[in-house]
């Protein structure tokens, strides 16, 4: 499995011209606002305070970059911020399809919330990975705010709205790292291909 020991912020991105290019594989993050990206990916980086984590949806307006080693994680922007006016959304939007288009991303793990169903933007955003065949697994966050019963209802309605098998979800947690072993596992996969 891969071990994740000193995990640091390399740089944002702003535009494309500012993507970086890397000989390790690239694998981002993307999520709609609020689900909890910031404490993943600290909970992963066995860090506190490696990606700022902040109260207030929509914080992330950039592409931020890390470096966790063997692999490099790119932060994408949370989408579905209500909040925002439609030119940030448009250049939000526009990073994102650059992102896709030339950033040289190899794997994604997608981010829902355990706690509710998939959002339109959340089916948007797999219907495009599905369509752009682009290698990724969903990943549902804050599993502590739920029983385990709880969660395995949550899984059933998280499956049938991404139209894909409860098995292809991994429910994490951050506050008790749930789930985080398996997500180290897939990437695994993605950085040594058999």
């Amino acid at each position: 499995m891969v071990k994740i020991t000193n995990a640091k912020f390399i740089t944002s991105a702003a535009s494309k011209s500012q993507f970086i290019t890397s000989e390790k594989p690239i694998i981002a993050v993307s999520g709609k606002s609020n689900v909890g990206k910031s404490s993943f990916i600290n909970a992963l980086a066995g860090q506190k305070k490696l990606a700022r984590v902040s109260q207030d949806p929509g914080r992330t307006r950039l592409i931020n970059y890390f470096d966790f080693g063997s692999f490099i994680l790119a932060d994408l922007p949370g989408y579905g911020y209500a909040k925002v006016s439609k030119a940030e959304k448009a250049k939000w939007a526009q990073l994102l399809d650059d992102f896709f288009n030339e950033g040289g991303v190899k794997h994604v793990i997608s981010l829902c919330d355990v706690r509710h169903e998939p959002t339109e933007d959340d089916r948007l955003m797999v219907n495009f990975l599905y369509a752009r065949l682009i290698p990724f697994n969903i990943v549902a966050t804050k599993a502590d705010k739920l029983s385990r019963a709880q969660q395995d209802k949550a899984l059933t309605v998280i499956a049938a709205a991404f139209k894909c098998g409860r098995g292809d979800i991994i429910v994490t947690s951050s506050q008790t790292g749930q789930g985080l072993d398996k997500v180290l596992e897939e990437l695994e996969k993605v950085i040594q291909p058999e």
